[in-house]
Order: structure tokens, then sequence, then C-alpha cells
């Protein structure tokens, strides 16, 4: 096999991109001039833990960094301060965020992949690994975790990185806030929240509207969002949790991607119909009044029993997810025996339960903490399929093309030990994860799809820290990952219509070694080094007519470095710097797929820098962005043109103020300065060449809030 080593140019070329935004990096919580804390966390490790003796690659994203100044409707407002981590508001709230975490997650079409998503313990992500960052309550997060690298795979399934968001306990003297938001291109939203605790039970309540005309041509969305919490302690020793939410989304425009020549002539336009009759000829998207339609709601409760040092947790969810979605399939292209039909409706019913048990003993002269548990989560689709026209009219129902069922089960034993003892802190995980899905096709015109497959991969995690000093730390971590093919992978088999029972999950070995410390009492910097082998890659094999096919590759090799840096400057000065290089590639040859090739929709670097300020009492702040990405190709084959790399600069500028039982809030943020054209996203292997998605030039963000306490 061909070696692609990670070069000091791929570094050289990562701090060029840090040199638009060089002025970085920090804590902004933290009070001018005093040490930085550390955090807790319970990701990865499943033990409460500070992130600073967590041998792994972690990031946590507080309360201010995710609300403070934001528009709070996509997660990628934070998530961009994150290394490792590449978060794209694709400009279309049909087909949510692109996530992706060192490479895993990055062919994704639509919702996100590779990518395990968790919100209070509840999966965001399906059983068949898909997941909707869209789900998450970014109005009431007290914080989020990022877990990049081998430790992410104890979570199991499609588990390249996780992303966990924690939402706020309610806690003290009742209050009730309202916010209003505006922006650029009909932007505006309107969020009213209430929180407290009474005789011991909390309580948060939350309700929002967003709405936007769409910076692109037919993107326009409107999204309402509910989400309710209680928390009480039935005993001294215990802890119960209820959650609740429903997200809404009706008729949500889709702008579908546009070629290069169409991007250049306006990136804000959409590709339009060459074979419609009309004149002037419509947009693809408007011709098709291409939308999906959104129901989601779902509710869990989390109850936790402590028993001495030991403690019992068991967590249980369900919801439903109501999808009806109009695609640009064209009836001239397709014969009744090869398409599904361009309207997709289904209708999906999930649940599922977590148990598990936490020792925790001397041993050997130090401590051992023991997790074991098993995680179940099941799904079941009612989905039907329908022709988009009728007669010569498009984006209507027409007649039916599909009507079955899939059924998608994970069954996944698990057992985790850390052991600490000295300098040192030792981790292990193993889990077995079983999946399972079943298709009961009851439309037997273009050929009978029912059957089923299983996949199984059992993924072992090992881990050592050693504590050099006070404050530097050293680690090193391995694993073994697996990604299964979701339902949507196994829809359709190359040129035929039918299910792709053959398709292979891909397996991953990864490495990293890294090193954690404090630089004087002000500044901390953490930095990894990774690798990660996959093979039987999952890529696009054929996609177009809005249905995409998939098979596997050969190996891949990703090779790469992260660095965070946090430092409080004093006189209220902060700055935070996250930088990523990676080198993903193909390390072998497949089809016209020369070996080497770069992994499409993974920049080679990436970067996010912030110079914040803050008055001495925290009424006043202001802060400067930056965030620079490499290109990205779009093709497996790198043959296509490549979405330029960028950066861009974001100012934000926020105020705070308290009247008696008053807490007032005002900010505004303009982002893209310096009116940047650039391509923000890009869909990976779309036969049409229809790759690319364009990000907003200059645009702003304004909005006030009030909360009275009682």
């Amino acid at each position: 096999m061909k070696q692609h080593p990670f070069h000091l140019n791929d570094i050289a070329t990562l701090f060029a991109l840090g040199a638009a935004g060089a002025a970085a990096a920090a804590a902004p919580d933290a009070p001018a001039n005093a040490p930085l804390a550390d955090v807790v966390v319970i990701s990865g490790s499943r033990v409460a833990h500070t992130s600073f003796d967590l041998p792994a690659a972690i990031d946590v994203l507080d309360a201010a960094r995710i609300r403070d100044g934001q528009l709070r409707v996509n997660a990628s407002e934070s998530l961009s301060a994150v290394p490792g981590l590449v978060a794209q508001n694709r400009q279309n709230y049909a087909q949510d965020l692109q996530i992706s975490s060192r490479g895993f997650g990055a062919r994704s079409a639509f919702g996100v992949r590779g990518v395990r998503l968790i919100a209070d313990g509840i999966p965001a992500t399906m059983p068949d690994g898909q997941g909707q960052a869209a789900t998450f309550n970014l109005d009431m997060a007290e914080r989020i975790e990022v877990l990049r690298g081998p430790f992410s795979a104890i979570y199991g399934n499609h588990s390249g990185g996780t992303v966990q968001l924690f939402t706020r306990d309610g806690q003290g003297r009742p209050s009730v806030e309202g916010s209003v938001i505006g922006g650029s291109d009909g932007t505006r939203k309107i969020d009213l929240n209430a929180q407290g605790e009474t005789k011991g039970i909390g309580y948060v309540i939350d309700t929002s509207r967003f709405e936007t005309d769409g910076y692109r041509a037919h993107s326009a969305a409107t999204r309402d969002q509910s989400f309710a919490k209680l928390t009480m302690a039935p005993t001294s020793t215990s802890k119960l949790t209820l959650t609740a939410s429903a997200l809404s989304q009706d008729d949500t425009q889709d702008p579908l991607g546009v070629t290069w020549a169409t991007y250049q002539r306006d990136p804000r336009a959409g590709e339009t119909d060459a074979t419609d009759t009309q004149n002037p000829k419509r947009t693809i998207a408007d011709r098709y009044d291409t939308r999906k339609s959104i129901d989601h709601k779902q509710a869990g409760a989390a109850f936790e029993q402590r028993l001495g040092d030991d403690t019992l947790r068991a967590m249980v969810y369900g919801g439903n997810r109501q999808v009806i979605q109009y695609q640009a399939f064209s009836k001239f292209v397709q014969t009744p025996a090869s398409q599904s039909g361009g309207v997709v409706d289904f209708d999906r019913d999930f649940y599922g339960a977590d148990i598990n048990w936490l020792s925790v003993r001397n041993f050997a002269g130090g401590k051992l903490s023991t997790t074991v548990g098993i995680d179940y989560g099941r799904s079941t689709d009612q989905r039907q399929g329908f022709e988009n026209f009728i007669g010569n009219q498009f984006g209507l129902q027409g007649k039916p093309r599909r009507d079955e069922s899939n059924t998608v089960s994970s069954l996944d034993p698990y057992a985790q030990a850390e052991w600490q003892g000295g300098d040192w802190v030792l981790s292990a995980g193993l889990r077995h994860s079983r999946m399972k899905v079943s298709v009961d096709d009851r439309f037997v015109t273009n050929g009978n799809d029912s059957g089923g497959v299983s996949f199984r991969h059992t993924t072992p995690v090992l881990g050592a820290l050693y504590k050099i000093s006070p404050t530097v730390n050293v680690y090193a971590s391995a694993a073994r990952g697996f990604e299964a093919p979701t339902l949507n992978e196994l829809f359709y088999s190359g040129a035929g219509a039918g299910f792709n029972f053959a398709l292979k999950p891909a397996t991953s070995t990864h490495v990293e070694a890294g090193v954690k410390a404090y630089l004087g009492s002000n500044t901390r910097i953490n930095a990894a080094l990774f690798q990660v082998k996959t093979s039987d890659e999952l890529v696009v094999d054929i996609a177009g007519g809005g249905r995409t096919s998939y098979r596997n590759a050969s190996e891949t090799l990703r090779r790469g470095a992260e660095v965070s840096l946090d430092s409080n400057f004093g006189a209220g000065f902060s700055g935070r710097l996250a930088m990523t290089a990676l080198n993903a590639t193909y390390e072998q040859g497949f089809g016209n797929v020369a070996a080497g090739s770069r992994l499409p929709g993974v920049p080679k670097a990436n970067l996010f820098g912030e110079l914040a300020w803050k008055s001495s009492d925290d009424g006043v702040g202001a802060a400067l962005e930056t965030i620079a990405s490499g290109k990205i190709y779009a093709d497996d084959a790198n043959a296509d043109i490549a979405a330029p790399g960028y950066a861009i600069i974001n100012a934000r500028f926020q105020a705070k103020q308290s009247l008696g039982g008053w807490r007032l809030k005002q900010f505004v943020r303009v982002n893209n300065l310096s009116d940047r054209r650039y391509v923000g996203s890009v869909i990976v292997g779309d036969a049409n060449k229809r790759f690319y998605e364009a990000a907003p030039q200059r645009n702003w963000l304004a909005g006030v809030s009030a909360q009275y306490v009682f």
C-alpha cells in the first residue's frame, strides 16, 4: 500500500490559513487575569471527569458560547470553534447541517451520519446511524461536549465522533424570558421560556419560532420548536429527569445544489432547468417545487440511583417522526421499473433504552471505576413513494410508486473500566454492536424488495494518560470502530431499484497521541496527532435524479493534527484558537479513482480564531472571529472543480443590564465583514455536478431579550 504521511507543509498550510485571524483564542467565561478553570465532562468515560485528565480529545462549549450573540438555530454557530470538527450551515433547512469529525460524516447529502448525536442522554441518532442536529434545543443549552478520536468508538456504530448536548436544569427563583432576533434575508426568531424550582421540582419550558426568506433562491423556511424538562429527587440519593421536545417544519424549501457555472454567475441563484418549456426557463427547484415537511416529537426519562459509591442509571425514550419530501425527479428519464417516485413519505416510530451500573472500588493503590450496560434502539418506518407529477404539472403527489415497512434495531452490550492511581489514568472499553434491518415490501410492481440484513462488530478502546507534572499531561489511545450503512444508503443498488443488501459496513482502526498543558495560570493548550485507517469505506456509487446509491471502496487513510489554545490576556481580553490539519486519502484506487485521491467533503486544513473583550463588570463585550478552510473536493476522483478555500471575519457586540428583577441583553452580529463570496458546503458525488452550496456574503443579526426573576 502506498503511504501518504502527514507532512510539515500541511502544518504550514494550517498556519497560513490562520494568518487572516491570528488574533486568536480563548476562555471567554473566565474572569480577566484569573486561572482557567477545568471543566467536568462525562462523554467517553461515562464517569464525571475533568477534561484535562481524560486520555481523549474533547472540547466543551459552554452556555455563553452557544447562546450569547447567536441566533441559536444551528449547532454550527458554536461547533465551528472545535478543532477536528467541520460543521456547516448549508443554507438549506430541508437537509439540516453538515457535520463531520476527522472526515467521518463528510459524504452525507442530508442529515448527520458517521457522527453520533446525543441530547440529555437520549440519542438524536437513529439506530441505523442517521441523526438530525435540528432537534437540538440550543435556547436552553447548558453545554455541548464534543468527543473525537478513539474514545468515540465506545458509543458504537457511526461514532467517528460524538456531539452531546446538555440542557439546563430548572433551579432557583422562577423566571420568564422573551427574546426577539432579526437579520438579513428576512431572518427572524421569537423565543419564550420559563424556568425555576418549586417544592423540589425543577422545570424548564421553552418555545420558539424561526423564519427566514433564505439566502439562496427557493430556500425559505419556518421552524417551530418546543421543549420541556422536569427534574426531581424522589429520594436523597436519586434523581429523575423527564424531557419532551417537538420540532415542526412545514413546506421548507429545498434550493438544491448548483453547478460551478451557475455559482460563478450568481451564488444565490438556482440551477436553470434546461428541459423546461416555459420562457424564461424556471429553476429546477422552482419547477419541481422541491420542499420538505417535518413533524418530530419525542420524550424520555432518565433515572439515577446512588448506592454508596455505586450508581445505577436507566434511560428510556420514544418518539415519532413524519416526513414528506418533494424531490426533483423527472418522469422523462425514469421507467416504472427503475423509479420509486419523486415524493418520499414516511412515518417513523422509534424507541429505546439504556441501563448501566457504575461500580467504584479501591484497587491496587488507586480507584477503579467500572461501568457495564446495555443499549437498545428500534425504529419502524411506514414508507411510501409517489410520482411527483400529475400530467404535466410537477411538485404534486401523483401515483403510488412505493409502499413498505422498514425496521431497524440495534442491541449493544458494553463495558468500561478506568483506573486512577498516582500519576496514571488507564482506561479500557469494549462494546459489541448488532444492527438488524428488515424490509417488508408491499408494492411489488418494481420487484419485491422484501428481505433483511444484519451487521455486527466489536469495538475495543484502550487509553492511558500520564501526569508529567500538575500542569502537563500526555496521553495515547487506540480503538477499532465501524460504520454500518444507514437505511437510506441501503435503499438502492447501482443502476437497479432494489435494496442493496450486499453493502458492507466500513471498519476502522484509530490511534491518537496528545498533550494537555497549562502555560502559566491563564493559558491552556491541547494538541493531538491522530491516524485512522478504514477498510470498505462507504462511498457514493451513482447519484442523480434525487436518488443515491452507495458502494464499498478500498482502504482510506486519515492522518492529522489538532491544536486548541485558550488564554486570558488580562484587561478583559481573551482568545481562542482551534486548528486542524487533515490529510485524508484513498490508499487504493477503484474505478476511475486513483490511489492518493483526497476524500471529498474534507478540507485539508481549517481554523477558528477569536479575540474577545468584556468589561470588568461583564456588562459590555465584543469579539472578532475568524473562520477559515482549505479547498474541498466534491467527487472521489478529484476531477471536478474543488470548492476553493476561504477565510472570513465576523464581529459581534453584546451588552447586559440589571434593573430590579429585570435582566436585559442586546447583541449585534455582522458575519463575513469583507463580503467574501465563497462555497460554504458541497454535495458529494452528485451525478449532475450540482455540487456547490453558496454561503452568505455580508449579513447581520440583532437581538434583544428581557428576563424577569420573581
